[in-house]
């Protein structure tokens, strides 16, 4: 299952020492091929279970006008699922980062440009939009729609990944529900360091065993694999073990470097809500 040595992850800028650059380079972005989860789990770019979209929150971008005067917005992202790469986050960063000293004419050749940027990284569709404080002061924090299956009664001994905690998950009664848990903890693929999110699985179909998932869900403590690997992962494990007719995970991850991922996945007409939670 490991794919962490693959040599399409070698020239990867995240886990070295790296200096900061300033003035606009969009060379700076990075992207990881998409088929290296995949490709283990046996989805084929050309029939793949699910559509949807991986949604980022830029949090600390800033450019100057064309008088030199800085501003500031709050970034809007999202990488459809068919793309041929998902964007790395370091170096995403970095690329933001190299907007602090340029100047643009407005705010429309700002946003014109990461888009540009990003579907050519990508290799896919990707919408981009901008937001002046203003716009955003007063929001709500949002909460993810659905039961939480955090308050068990349960002992956990192991925290390594596994697939075994979903067998026999799904019961005879037919359901359509909408679980949520808090306790989603994996770990980046290269340098290890922990990823927290909150995850939400909206279902129709044999009911599943709240122990069981809530279980499944803990083994990712110790589990190394992007953001959105994890969420593919998710989807194909309970797709395989139980079978619903309609599904839909979507996960929201806290911030790190300015920057938070949620990406969901879906095979029905699932919509995202994109406030953010109380974590980010």
């Amino acid at each position: 299952m490991s794919y962490e040595n693959h040599q399409a992850l070698s020239g990867l800028t995240l886990g070295k020492t790296t200096d900061y650059r300033d003035t606009y380079d969009a060379t700076l972005l990075q992207g990881v091929p998409r088929s290296l989860n995949r490709d283990p789990l046996g989805l084929s770019a050309n029939a793949l279970p699910f559509v949807g979209g991986d949604i980022w929150t830029l949090y600390e971008l800033s450019w100057l006008n064309a008088r030199g005067l800085p501003q500031v917005a709050v970034g809007h992202v999202e990488l459809d699922y068919a793309s041929v790469n998902l964007v790395e986050s370091k170096s995403f960063k970095l690329y933001l980062n190299s907007f602090n000293q340029t100047r643009f004419d407005s705010w429309e050749k700002v946003q014109r440009t990461l888009a540009r940027d990003l579907s050519a990284c990508a290799q896919g569709d990707v919408t981009v939009a901008l937001y002046r404080l203003s716009e955003l002061e007063g929001q709500p924090v949002a909460h993810f729609h659905g039961t939480c299956i955090d308050d068990q009664e349960i002992e956990i001994e192991s925290y390594e990944f596994s697939t075994d905690y979903l067998q026999d998950a799904a019961g005879e009664k037919v359901v359509e529900e909408t679980l949520v848990s808090h306790l989603l903890k994996s770990n980046c693929l290269i340098t290890h360091q922990p990823d927290w999110g909150s995850v939400q699985i909206q279902y129709r179909g044999p009911k599943i065993d709240r122990e069981k998932l809530l279980r499944y869900l803990v083994s990712f403590r110790h589990h190394n694999e992007f953001h959105e690997q994890c969420v593919e992962r998710i989807f194909n494990d309970i797709q395989r073990f139980c079978q619903p007719e309609k599904l839909s995970v979507y996960a929201r991850y806290t911030r790190r470097g300015g920057l938070d991922i949620n990406p969901w996945r879906t095979n029905t007409d699932f919509v995202p809500a994109t406030g953010r939670l109380v974590r980010q």
